[in-house]
Order: C-alpha cells, then structure tokens, then sequence
C-alpha cells in the first residue's frame, strides 16, 4: 500500500481545527493515488471548482434541509480538492503563477455562485444587496488573509522576503499578484529587521510564538468557516444571517488580526533595532 505523502508546508499552529482533522487528513489520502495517476493540480482546481458549483446548485433547495445537507458536503469536497491540488503542486513541482491565479479563481469561484444562487433564491432586492456587499468583504478578507498566511510562514523559516515569480505578461495575473502582495509592501519594515538581523533564526522563532496568536484568529476568516456558516444559516432558515456574518463579526476579527500582527511587527523590530545600537556603541 502506497503511504499518504506528509505535507509540512502548513504550521499547525495556525490552522483550522477542521483542517488538522478532517480536510487535510483527506487530501492527503487521496495524494498517491492521484500522484500515481499524473492527475495534474490544474485538473483538481477545475474538479473542485465542479464540486462548489454542484454545492450552489444544492443550496438554491436551501429551505429543504437534505438539499442544504448536501450543499455543505459538497462544500466539504471542495475544501479537500482546493487543499489537495496545493499538494500535488508542491509533490511534483509543477507550481506556476497560472496555477495560483486558477486556484485563486475558483476558490472565489465557488463562493461567487453559492451567493448568487442564494441571492436568487431569496428573490429580492435586498437580497442582492446583502449578497453583492458580502461578496466583496468576503474578497478583501481572503486576499488580506492569505497574504498574511504566506508572511507568517516564510517568517518562521527565517525567509525575509518573498520569492516573487517571475513576472508575467497576462495582466490578471499581475493584478492578482499585486493585490495578494498588498500587505507585504506595508509590512516591509520588520523584513527588513529579519533580514539584517544577526541571529534571523532566533528572531524567526520569536516572531512564530508571538505572531499564532493573531494567526489563529484570522483563521476564522478561512473558507472553512464560510463553509459551515453557509449551512447553518440555511438550516435556521435565514441566508442573511451568514451574509450578516460576513459582514459585521469577520470584518471586525480582520481588522483586530492585523492591528495584532502589525503590533507583534513593531514591537520585535524596535526591541532588535534597539539591541542593535546598543551593541554598535559598546
């Protein structure tokens, strides 16, 4: 029997309870078995992509519970494509910038029809209105949050500054690499302190012990959370309740997110900065 490949790009510290025990577990289940098959990550993007919209398609029948039952399963099937093309990725090597941009598109994808086929089942104005504004809180927060993600990861492994691809001539790509990139020129102060720092490793850890706590509240902003949120609004009968969601209790733990991280950023570049003069004079 072929062993599941272990997956060591993620910090543990950081994740999603759900996808510690149910999501990733099964991703990498299934790993081999594509990987033997040459199943490239694009094909699982576009396969995840099917799933989501055969979830919206579920959830246009909210008010009968078995449909919103299988709307959230869907869902679930996603989540483990949209972790598992990241891994075949990263197995074979066959990482791109297109690869990014597609994952990135049906992730929002996906999100996209599940609004509008709610939105379409509510049948008003106000509906649309609701669905249209949580859809583009909903962008910003995920944009923001993966962005600060993929900080705090290449952080801990003393990486100051992100290896940018290779530049590309398809302007959405590079609208969406400047619009993923946003946070990094904001916080390129304290990358700038780990890269100069005499002891980055040392600095790394610190940053890693003091920076999960803003993390993990931030992973409440992961599509795992939307997920769930999406069906038990359903199941209590009221889709507005998750835009709602979306809206007020998400925008306010992103913004407390980043004024958290932000403060862990200042505060371990002044104390470095500081050590640092004081060693220059002695």
């Amino acid at each position: 029997m072929t062993l599941a490949i272990i997956d060591l790009s993620r910090d543990r510290r950081i994740e999603d309870p759900t996808n510690l025990w149910i999501i990733h577990p099964a991703a990498r289940r299934l790993l081999p078995w594509f990987l033997d098959r040459g199943i490239s990550a694009n094909a699982v993007s576009l396969a995840g992509l099917a799933l989501g919209t055969a979830a919206a398609l579920a959830y246009a029948q909210w008010k009968i519970w078995p449909f919103a039952l299988a709307g959230l399963l869907l869902s679930v099937g996603w989540l483990v494509a949209d972790g598992l093309d990241g891994m075949i990725a990263r197995a074979t090597g066959t990482a791109s910038p297109l690869g990014r941009v597609l994952d990135g598109l049906c992730d929002h994808g996906v999100f996209t029809l599940i609004y509008v086929s709610l939105a379409l089942s509510i049948g008003t104005l106000e509906g649309w209105a609701w669905a249209v504004a949580a859809g583009v809180a909903h962008m910003v927060q995920s944009n923001l949050y993966e962005s600060e993600r993929a900080r705090f990861h290449r952080r801990c492994k003393a990486m100051a500054l992100i290896a940018l691809p290779a530049p590309s001539r398809n302007p959405l790509v590079r609208l969406y690499d400047y619009g993923w990139g946003m946070l990094d020129r904001v916080a390129a102060r304290f990358d700038d302190v780990l890269q100069h720092h005499p002891a980055p490793t040392d600095l790394a850890a610190r940053y890693g012990a003091l920076a999960a706590r803003p993390m993990r509240l931030m992973s409440l902003l992961s599509a795992n959370v939307r997920v769930y949120a999406i069906f038990f609004a359903c199941l209590f009968g009221n889709p507005r309740l998750f835009w709602w969601f979306e809206l007020v209790p998400l925008n306010i733990i992103l913004i407390f997110g980043l004024f958290q991280h932000r403060m862990v950023e200042n505060n371990l570049g002044t104390v470095s900065m500081n050590h640092s003069l004081t060693n220059q004079r002695k």
